[in-house]
């Protein structure tokens, strides 16, 4: 139910955004609201808790906390940058909790 009523807001915030020639749902840049990340030119729609609303933001550099996937389309901590890997609990568990936090590291420099 919390998380229909922040649907529901994101989606009403979004709707009565001023009109842009770029349009208002996909190509979204950083720091603009968003449902879900593929309307996000970073492919990264994260918010900070479960009654923040979510943003697009940049994907996560190495060393930086990620998340390796989400069931609902936005993120609490974004996926790593192309060519970095997040070494975090994959579990169904850990997806669907929310807790599946890592770290992006460089896959080819760690098995050297």
């Amino acid at each position: 139910m919390e998380k229909i009523l922040i649907l529901l807001l994101v989606a009403l915030s979004v709707a009565s955004a001023a009109p842009d020639p770029r349009g208002l749902v996909i190509h979204l840049e950083e720091g603009e609201l968003c449902l879900n990340s593929a309307q996000c030119k970073s492919k990264c729609c994260h918010h900070t808790s479960a009654l923040s609303l979510a943003r697009c933001a940049p994907l996560a550099s190495e060393n930086s906390e990620c998340s390796p996937k989400t069931l609902y389309g936005v993120y609490y901590k974004c996926p790593c940058e192309r060519g970095l890997t997040c070494e975090a609990d994959k579990t169904i568990t850990g997806t669907i909790t929310n807790t599946n936090f890592g770290v992006c590291h460089d896959a080819g420099r760690s098995k050297q």
